[in-house]
């Protein structure tokens, strides 16, 4: 029933305020759609600010994390969204909020939620494993390029290409980048140049657009088929912030059709100027070992043993002088003690030679047969006579033996 009031009758603010939360409590829960203009997560509770589509409404919203959890794409700034909520009077303060319930994107939140479904599925076959990724050559022989015709991607691929590396060539295939025959036009293209062994790598450019516009490049089919591809696939979609499945399948992500060209050839004047410094670090490092090696050797030859050879030959000869003078005077001195020792044997021996005695006067009588003679009686007619000097031949006359 109505609240009676007059200016003399006034009614107290806290009726009032009890009163709306009232009627707003039996409104239940509404569903209602909107736009997600700020949104705060907090641990175990999340506060958001609804924007009405069309008119400058906004309204605060809390939800439990686990609604937001739930959804199969994350929710952020700008989405559009269907939610079912109830509503809420806070009386101490008069703010009115929604008690989300249940979250649904709607538009190009649902069509993302689409496509996470399918990221995750065919990220659990493996499709967009890292290890699975194929290099890029370093410089390709042919490029392959899948784009519109005559489109802006095709353009900054081409020039930026050729002006980093004016021999590349390309094979240039035009299909359709957007509407329902695009997936498989691209498809054909990318089999095509795949087969092709004069291709090394195939790059699939496009320039940016909305969700809807590059739907055609997370189809699971051109998936499979990238991923079934021999050659490196290069996915230069959109801009940066554009992520369609392609850029997870492919070999290299290129953030734009000009960054696509920057990876897949080589800049010619960066690698020449790379060359000109390898050449000069090549050569200040030869410099270097050449100069330590001298230094290296100019010690060695500054060494005694090496500056002057002969030091230790002299050294060594003195040695071998002093050794050869006390070999000399000890040979000298054994000499002379044994000359010593052999003159007195000499000595010895002459003074027991019968010749020493001959040379005192004596003599002596032998036989013609050589024998002495010893005796008187013994003595034949010839014999002679041993001397100092000679020997003397005497014949016998007579012979006489002393008295005894």
């Amino acid at each position: 029933m109505a609240l009676e009031t007059s200016a003399e009758a006034p009614a107290p603010l806290r009726q009032v305020s009890l009163l709306v939360g009232q009627y707003i409590d039996r409104l239940g829960g509404i569903w209602v759609e909107a736009e997600v203009a700020q949104i705060n997560r907090r641990p175990g509770l999340c506060f958001l600010t609804l924007r009405d589509l069309r008119a400058t409404i906004s309204v605060q919203a809390t939800c439990h994390s686990a609604v937001l959890d739930s959804l199969p794409a994350p929710v952020t700034a700008g989405a559009r969204v269907v939610v079912q909520a109830k509503p809420r009077f806070y009386a101490p303060n008069g703010s009115f909020s929604l008690e989300i319930r249940e979250f649904r994107l709607a538009g190009e939140g649902e069509l993302l939620a689409q496509l996470e479904r399918r990221k995750q599925l065919l990220a659990a076959e493996g499709l967009f494993d890292p290890r699975l990724k194929k290099p890029l050559p370093f410089l390709p022989a042919r490029v392959g390029l899948v784009t519109g015709k005559d489109s802006a991607a095709e353009r900054d691929v081409l020039e930026v290409a050729r002006r980093r590396w004016p021999d590349v060539t390309f094979d240039v295939r035009h299909v359709l980048v957007q509407g329902p025959q695009s997936a498989q036009a691209v498809i054909a293209a990318v089999r095509a140049l795949d087969a092709d062994p004069g291709v090394d790598v195939v790059v699939v450019a496009r320039g940016g657009g909305s969700v809807e516009d590059l739907l055609p490049f997370s189809d699971e089919a051109l998936v499979r088929a990238v991923h079934a591809c021999r050659t490196p696939v290069v996915s230069a979609i959109g801009h940066e912030p554009d992520t369609p499945l392609l850029d997870l399948v492919a070999d290299v992500r290129a953030a734009t059709p000009t960054d696509a060209a920057k990876r897949v050839v080589p800049d010619a004047a960066e690698e020449s100027a790379g060359l000109r410094q390898a050449r000069a670090r090549g050569r200040a490092a030869i410099g270097r070992l050449v100069e330590r090696e001298a230094q290296a050797l100019a010690q060695l030859r500054s060494r005694p043993v090496l500056a002057s050879p002969l030091t230790l030959v002299d050294g060594q000869q003195s040695v071998v002088e002093s050794l050869r003078d006390r070999a000399h005077r000890t040979v000298g001195h054994r000499v002379e003690r044994e000359s010593d020792a052999v003159a007195a044997q000499l000595a010895r021996v002459r003074a027991l030679s019968p010749l020493a005695t001959l040379r005192r006067g004596y003599a002596v009588a032998q036989a013609p047969d050589g024998s002495v003679l010893t005796s008187v009686s013994d003595v034949p007619a010839q014999f002679s006579v041993r001397l100092a000097d000679g020997t003397a031949h005497v014949s016998t006359t007579s012979t006489q033996e002393d008295p005894p």
